[in-house]
């Protein structure tokens, strides 16, 4: 997660509905576990590491993010959870890589460095945000790349060397609205207008009638979703033959 996003809320985004609808909708997809250990690639503040540690699904943690400073670091103490920049190998059973790999250049050689570290069987678990013509200055603040379809994203994951399990769309329930808002963004903004987040702080009626209305769609929409959304998920796996390959080179 880019810490511009969570800052931009302005207080912990454990209590936003976006983060708490969000952390739900992985839980929906990976499973109660319990998981030894969790990657969280690009993780920011760890706010999803955290939940999964928290709810007793993931015993503990390695958030990891070249963006932490030492400042940043210095900060950190957390028994079950792990800050750092960079790692070597990686034993976790489950890589989260959650609104990570629009941030780069070549999202494929992203995922596959760490499908390359991951174990035999270890799963990914790969959010984005989803379709093109929902572009807005919201991308440009968090300086996104591109935004995907199931398609294309399911297209990534096999290239890096990943098996896709399941591929999802959520936030469903606000594709049209959120859609209508972003045509109007682009018809309205004035050229050269400072890129900002569309990510605001929520009042505490507005967070618990999202989550209900979230919670809702998990239920009903979000096991069968590959028509539209705002987040675009793929839940695959790191297969035998990877890891063959691997060793062999």
């Amino acid at each position: 997660m880019d810490l511009k996003e969570e800052q931009a809320i302005g207080g912990d985004p454990a209590s936003h509905w976006y983060y708490i609808s969000k952390g739900r909708a992985i839980r929906s997809l990976i499973g109660e576990g319990p998981f030894a250990s969790v990657l969280d690639v690009g993780a920011g503040s760890g706010v999803f590491s955290r939940m999964l540690t928290a709810q007793g699904v993931a015993e503990r943690a390695v958030c990891v993010d070249p963006n932490y400073t030492d400042e940043w670091l210095a900060g950190r103490s957390e028994s079950a959870i792990s800050y750092v920049r960079s790692i070597e190998a990686c034993d976790a059973p489950l890589v989260l890589m959650i609104d990570v790999i629009e941030h780069v250049d070549d999202d494929v050689a992203l995922i596959a460095d760490y499908a390359r570290r991951a174990k035999p069987g270890a799963k990914f678990l790969i959010s984005v945000p989803a379709f093109k013509f929902l572009w807005s200055s919201h991308d440009d603040f968090l300086e996104h790349r591109r935004r995907y379809t199931l398609l294309s994203l399911e297209r990534a994951a096999v290239a890096a060397g990943l098996a896709p399990v399941r591929l999802r769309y959520f936030f469903g329930m606000l594709f049209p609205a959120v859609a209508a808002m972003r045509i109007a963004d682009r018809a309205m903004t004035p050229s050269g207008k400072p890129a900002e987040s569309a990510m605001k702080p929520a009042p505490s009626w507005l967070t618990k009638a999202l989550v209900a209305v979230h919670d809702v769609e998990r239920a009903t929409l979000f096991p069968f979703n590959q028509l539209a959304g705002v987040t675009a998920f793929c839940l695959a796996e790191k297969p035998q033959a990877l890891a063959k390959a691997a060793s062999a080179a």
